[in-house]
């Protein structure tokens, strides 16, 4: 089992209760899955631990549930409301080897997680929705073994992340989403060399004016051997079935026995082995990483992120993109995210022009993250710092435990290119000394993590205030993200003239469709801001809140738990305002200049291509224009530019409809146009 582990992801199925067979990809090859059937018990007066739950013997079949892992326990109608512990138990063979160690990985486990192995406690773990994992070869014995594992979804507490507010007052203070508990990503295990590559980081660094780029690796080796050792390294980089000749410079290492090491080396890509990770060309390297017997291997971009006068660069072009916000929220799963899901989600996602986001405020499955690597969207990482208050971000243990967070989501995030910048919390008194304080430190402690991306935080504070830019904490950021609902114009223009050096993110806006106007009133705000977006040059982004309905127990929510904020329902069904919306975030418009009749019933179209010049704004690459009987592929348009393109069109008919598809495969525009002599 001491083979090649790739850290790209692997399909695995597994079963789902509710009859739905559902995938959950794996970044490890040779994962050994846990997924299937566990016993399943409510601990209601919290008596497991006193009562060893965790000791073989103990089990009464007739008293405990069958559930299959992945599972979300707080999507059985029967405990969505429970607040508690809850006992998972699995039995598995193993047969114990010399030479190697035997990791449990938890891909994310809501919220609170202690671990026994063969009635021994193994380790905790606090965190919803980052990884962790616990070399358990000590614990293992021949035969069958026990794993036993107790998760508490009792979140929203004072000093949890998220926290509930230590300032509630009359006016209340809510959990802003529901507490979803349980084994919500894959389990599995993993069996590695005594000397063995926990994480691997790549730092690839583009010269746009050369063309050429350079290479970074950091390899962090475990040695779990009894003595020191100075292992041998190699790389092999691929570009699809292509090797890459390199040549590479890497330290001396010696790492002594029990201990931890990063070995760094670096190459260099010159400017024929360079292609550029871009939106509408997302071009994905592959790294192998060989350690000793070891190997590890990871996929990686080639792009250039910067601001610059106000303006977001992505390879030294600016870019100006629609976004939206997705929360883990689906009925009958709750939180689970079998890639059915996320595949589902990223089309509907992409396909409405969202292309740049801070997806939600805590860390979603990774595979949404390959895919937006795969097929280009820019997507901004966020710790779950929801409107903490001033005495919570002074906080030490509420201040150690979203390091903890932060730094595994970044760890598991940093080789994705498509991970622009990390976000330090979301809507938290940034104009007070203690949001200044958070703000400046955790940056500076990101920094220490991973340099190469950009920073930012969510704010709410700059729609109105303050009147100095040193009194708000966007002055330790690269670009301003601002929450804005209402007034967007006298905002942005009040952001400008306190940042006018800094693009700005609307990282937040929108309204329910539940509004005085109904669902007319999404349509008729996204139009009238679209609007206001488009003279502002220094907008770079706007991520409607949100791209889905979700539960919530936040005060304001409808009585059957949903806040109806989405372009889409709970279960995906679009609302108007999600055509309007992906037509105004397309990055092209298509506009009838003629139309001539021709004989035996096939006709000219003649069609004027124009490429946004303010918002979205960015280069259209590759793109296809489809009709039911023909496929015509478009001139590549810099912002403001403009073709006109001739169509055959056959037939009689009164409209025909157009697509403009991307040249990842995602449909960017459709509309029906009105084919007649006139125009």
């Amino acid at each position: 089992m001491n083979g090649i582990k790739r850290l790209i992801l692997l399909v695995l199925a597994c079963g789902f209760t509710g009859g739905v067979l559902a995938q959950y990809h794996i970044r490890h090859p040779n994962a050994i899955t846990l997924h299937g059937e566990w016993t399943f018990a409510l601990d209601l007066a919290d008596q497991g631990i006193s009562g060893q739950w965790y000791l073989d013997g103990i089990t009464r079949t007739n008293r405990q549930d069958i559930v299959t892992v992945p599972h979300c326990f707080s999507s059985d109608p029967r405990y969505l409301f429970y607040t508690g512990t809850a006992w998972y138990r699995k039995s598995f063979a193993w047969k114990p080897a010399s030479g190697e160690r035997v990791i449990l990985h938890f891909d994310a486990a809501y919220y609170l997680t202690r671990v026994w192995l063969n009635g021994q406690e193994v380790g905790t773990h606090e965190g919803g929705y980052t990884p962790f994992h616990f070399d358990i070869t000590d614990y293992l014995k021949e035969g069958d073994n026990l794993l036993a594992v107790s998760v508490s979804n009792d979140t929203w507490k004072l000093n949890t992340v998220p926290a509930v507010k230590d300032n509630y007052d009359i006016n209340g203070s809510y959990p802003a989403w529901i507490n979803y508990g349980g084994l919500i990503r894959p389990v599995y295990l993993t069996v590695e060399p005594e000397v063995y590559i926990e994480n691997l980081k790549v730092e690839a660094t583009p010269d746009l004016d050369k063309g050429d780029a350079v290479l970074k690796t950091k390899v962090r080796i475990r040695n779990a051997s009894k003595q020191a050792v100075s292992p041998k390294s190699d790389f092999i980089v691929r570009l699809g079935e292509q090797t890459i000749p390199l040549r590479w410079q890497t330290g001396a290492l010696r790492i002594p026995a029990g201990e931890t090491l990063t070995l760094e080396s670096s190459s260099k890509l010159s400017a024929a082995q360079t292609e550029l990770w871009d939106i509408n060309s997302p071009t994905l390297y592959n790294l192998a990483a060989a350690v000793g017997s070891d190997t590890v291997a990871t996929n990686f971009g080639i792009r250039k992120v910067e601001v610059r006068d106000a303006q977001l660069l992505l390879n030294g072009r600016p870019v100006r993109l629609g976004g939206g916000n997705r929360v883990l929220d689906y009925p009958g799963l709750g939180s689970l995210e079998p890639d059915w899901l996320i595949e589902r989600d990223f089309r509907l996602m992409k396909e409405a022009g969202m292309e740049f986001q801070r997806l939600t405020h805590y860390t979603p499955a990774e595979y949404f993250y390959d895919l937006a690597d795969r097929y280009g969207m820019l997507i901004i990482t966020e710790a779950g710092n929801w409107q903490l208050t001033p005495k919570q971000l002074d906080n030490d243990t509420i201040r150690t435990k979203f390091k903890q967070q932060f730094r595994e989501m970044v760890e598991r995030d940093w080789n994705h290119p498509s991970v622009i910048a990390y976000s330090v919390g979301n809507e938290y008194l940034s104009d007070e000394p203690e949001g200044q304080r958070w703000t400046e430190d955790m940056i500076a402690y990101a920094k220490e993590l991973d340099a190469t991306r950009l920073y930012t935080f969510a704010t709410m504070r700059l729609n109105s205030l303050p009147e100095k830019p040193e009194d708000e904490a966007s002055q330790y950021v690269d670009f301003v993200s601002a929450n804005i609902y209402g007034n967007h114009a006298k905002a942005l223009d009040h952001i400008h003239r306190l940042y006018p050096d800094k693009p700005v993110l609307i990282s937040e806006w929108g309204v329910r469709a539940d509004n005085a106007k109904g669902e007319a009133g999404q349509v008729q705000h996204i139009t009238e801001v679209m609007g206001e977006l488009r003279k502002r040059p220094y907008v770079a982004g706007a991520a409607w809140w949100t791209y889905n309905d979700y539960q919530s127990r936040y005060y304001g929510s409808n009585a059957n738990g949903y806040r109806p904020w989405g372009l889409v329902g709970p279960g995906r069904s679009a609302r108007p305002a999600y055509q309007v919306y992906q037509q105004e975030m397309a990055p092209l418009t298509v506009e009838k200049t003629g139309f001539q009749p021709g004989g035996k019933g096939v006709h000219e179209l003649r069609l004027k291509i124009s490429a946004r010049a303010d918002f979205p704004a960015y280069r259209v690459q590759g793109y296809v224009l489809e009709t039911p009987h023909t496929r015509v592929n478009l001139p590549d348009l810099e912002p403001g530019e403009s073709a006109e393109i001739t169509l055959p069109v056959t037939g009689f008919q009164e409209d025909i409809l157009l697509k403009v598809v991307k040249p990842t495969g995602y449909v960017a525009l459709q509309q029906t146009m009105t084919l007649n002599e006139k125009n």
